[in-house]
């Protein structure tokens, strides 16, 4: 069984040891792999603001009948239920750190936003929408926490998109950043190096940090679903490959497995948020 298949069939049990009625992608056609309601798909449901962040961004996540987002395997459910339970509670340093963003008892980390866009030029009409943002008081030595979500669609089989050759042409962007630019240079406008890991999204959210704030204000985080087999040793690879790139330009970037996060949220909250840790440790360990 390849990875994208391990992870919908894993969901697909989740499901139904809790009687959640699945649906086609077109409703009675397709395979079932959505979720009735898209409540159903969701740990508590959508915040008003988290609703709305979703509606204004471009990944469509709340368009189509059914949903995106009402995918078992949709990876913006997934942030959803990770993260925005401590929006909720009012408790975003703690999601922070079990992140390794900070310490934990920080207490600079403030809210959680979805689908931030941070343009990288005026010449291009949309921006990177980027999963998860934390934002922190002006005290804090990072204005942002970004951080970038993948589920199942790291193993789609088939290669990642390049990047266009529009972004290498912007000159004065790349000039701290000399290595990642180098990268991006052998992955446009096609990338044939890279299996499961997008280096092009995660280079142009880099540069949309840098555009906003400054090279050593936010911190990102590759967020990804773990899974066995071969697969999973080639993307723990490509992690590691772009991870040292990034290193060497100094862009504080870091990876980890969504498997370790529920893990040591597991650990750190089960008696205080009981109902939260059984959800994400019952649906996706």
């Amino acid at each position: 069984m390849n990875a994208h298949d391990y992870i919908l069939s894993k969901q697909i049990q989740w499901a139904y040891r809790n009687n959640i009625t699945l649906i086609g992608s077109k409703g009675n056609r397709g395979r079932k792999a959505y979720a009735q309601k898209l409540d159903d798909n969701l740990f508590e449901p959508l915040l008003p603001e988290t609703e709305k962040n979703f509606k204004d961004a471009d990944g469509g996540e709340l368009t189509g009948n059914p949903y995106k987002m009402q995918a078992i395997h949709s990876s913006s459910a997934l942030g959803v239920n990770i993260f925005q339970y401590w929006k909720k509670i009012n408790q975003v340093p703690a999601i922070a750190a079990a992140c390794s963003f900070c310490y934990t008892g920080n207490t600079f980390s403030q809210d959680i936003n979805f689908e931030v866009k941070y343009p990288i030029s005026g010449k291009f009409p949309r921006s990177p929408n980027i999963d998860v943002v934390i934002n922190n008081s002006p005290e804090s030595r990072f204005n942002v926490f970004a951080i970038e979500c993948k589920f199942s669609e790291a193993y789609y089989p088939g290669r990642h998109s390049g990047i266009s050759p529009k972004y290498i042409e912007l000159d004065i962007i790349w000039d701290d950043i000399p290595n990642l630019l180098k990268l991006a240079k052998t992955i446009s406008p096609d990338d044939n190096r890279f299996t499961h890991l997008h280096p092009a999204q995660l280079i142009k959210h880099i540069l949309g940090l840098k555009e906003k704030f400054d090279k050593n204000k936010f911190r990102l985080l590759y967020l990804w679903y773990d899974t066995i087999g071969s697969e999973s040793g080639i993307h723990h690879k490509e992690i590691g490959e772009f991870t040292e790139i990034t290193k060497a330009d100094k862009i504080l970037f870091h990876a980890m497995s969504y498997q370790k996060l529920v893990i040591k949220l597991a650990k750190n909250y089960r008696d205080k948020h009981r109902d939260y840790i059984d959800y994400i440790a019952g649906r996706y360990l």
